[in-house]
């Protein structure tokens, strides 16, 4: 498994929330989510996790978890790029999982995971997805996809069968990127445990 991070810098992540609660603690929200995702991640027996962010960054050096850059490019570039290589490495399958879903239940993961199909997707509740998972991958799979969009996971998906390959959709879930999202997340129950230390210490009540 690969998780898709960026480095939390001020003013480069988290860029909707931050009119709201300021640079700085969306950036710490960012950097919370990245952990938790980590450690729920890892704690999934076997699958090998890795770390991909987009520049170097000294963040999470506590977690032991194997770390790469992401390919120089667009999205759509970064993403062939890691599934084809770990799909290359000797794994059957290859899954990225996106840093904005810090409550994403592990047996939605799961899910993917078991799916036979040559690309999963599981859907954000925005349009997008929260995760993409491969056995087969083809060079344009995401051709003419829009990024951020209402319709990136439709888009995503035709642009895969259009090159050929299975798809099929799992579970679907919701992503932290609007002040609304926020809300929602902060209301939750049960926060796993680092953005429930941000809520603490960033969160107007």
């Amino acid at each position: 498994m690969i998780l898709f991070a960026k480095a939390p810098v001020a003013g480069r992540v988290k860029t909707r929330l931050a009119p709201r609660i300021g640079a700085e603690a969306a950036a710490e929200l960012h950097r919370a989510c990245v952990r938790d995702m980590l450690e729920r991640l890892g704690a999934m027996g076997g699958a090998d996790l890795f770390l991909h962010t987009d520049i170097p960054t000294d963040a999470w050096q506590d977690v032991p978890v194997a770390r790469k850059l992401q390919h120089s490019g667009d999205l759509a570039l970064k993403m062939v790029h890691a599934l084809e290589e770990s799909l290359a490495e000797g794994r059957p399958q290859a899954v990225i999982v996106g840093s904005d879903a810090p409550t994403l239940p592990r047996a939605h993961v799961e899910r993917l995971l078991a799916s036979r199909a040559d690309v999963v997707f599981g859907p954000a509740e925005d349009g997008g997805y929260y995760a993409i998972g491969c056995r087969r991958i083809h060079r344009e799979m995401f051709r003419g996809v829009e990024w951020s969009g209402a319709e990136t996971l439709a888009q995503s998906e035709r642009a895969a069968q259009a090159c050929g390959l299975r798809v099929e959709r799992g579970p679907g879930w919701w992503d932290v990127d609007a002040p609304a999202d926020l809300d929602r997340l902060m209301a939750a129950p049960d926060l796993p445990r680092f953005t429930a230390a941000w809520r603490e210490r960033f969160y107007p009540c």
